[in-house]
């Protein structure tokens, strides 16, 4: 994915605040071998793109005047309860350097699942951390469902990880996906209701 973006000279909350006024979201470009870079993107596109799963766990191409970086979404400040996005943070990317980027976690094949019809399924994480370099960034993390039964889980060791990417934790009982037995509903006993006592 590609962001287009200019760099700024000013900075303060002054100069944030014009700049959010012409629709442009102030932000900041780190790391590597250079100098942080003060930068502006336009809000829109920026608050439409920070939906897509895919801009948070990618590589990303940064245009900044012409020239173009390989960065990674690091940080970003939502406005209180305006749909407004009030800075943006990059981070630049070394081809030749491990990263540690957290990934969603896409469950597949819940339909053939038992504890899923069951009713007794949980997901107990949503994403993952993982370190890689960057050309084996992986966009998600598959997690199968189909023979996983009540009574059963799935750990961060039951997980297949694609090549080259590694679990940041090394906890390898780290829960991801938890069952539990589901209760039928309590029958209705019979003469529960009781007549009432004469005077």
């Amino acid at each position: 994915m590609k962001v287009v973006a200019s760099a700024r000279a000013e900075v303060g909350t002054g100069a944030s605040r014009r700049l959010r006024a012409a629709g442009r979201a102030p932000g900041i470009v780190y790391g590597g071998n250079a100098e942080p870079v003060s930068i502006t993107v336009d809000h829109n596109e920026l608050y439409y793109a920070l939906k897509k799963e895919e801009f948070h766990s990618s590589i990303l191409d940064l245009e900044i005047d012409g020239k173009v970086e390989k960065v990674l979404l690091r940080d970003f400040q939502p406005h209180a309860y305006k749909p407004l996005i009030l800075h943006v943070d990059f981070l630049r990317v070394d081809p030749n350097q491990v990263i540690s980027v957290k990934v969603p976690l896409h469950f597949i094949n819940e339909e053939a699942s038992p504890a899923a019809k069951a009713g007794g399924l949980r997901r107990a994480a949503s994403d993952l951390e993982i370190s890689c370099l960057p050309a084996d960034l992986p966009a998600f993390i598959e997690v199968d469902l189909s023979g996983i039964a009540v009574g059963q889980s799935i750990h961060l060791k039951d997980l297949k990880l694609p090549a080259g990417v590694k679990a940041v934790s090394h906890d390898a009982s780290l829960p991801i996906v938890t069952t539990e037995e589901v209760a039928a509903p309590a029958e209705e006993a019979e003469g529960e209701a009781a007549a009432p006592a004469e005077a």
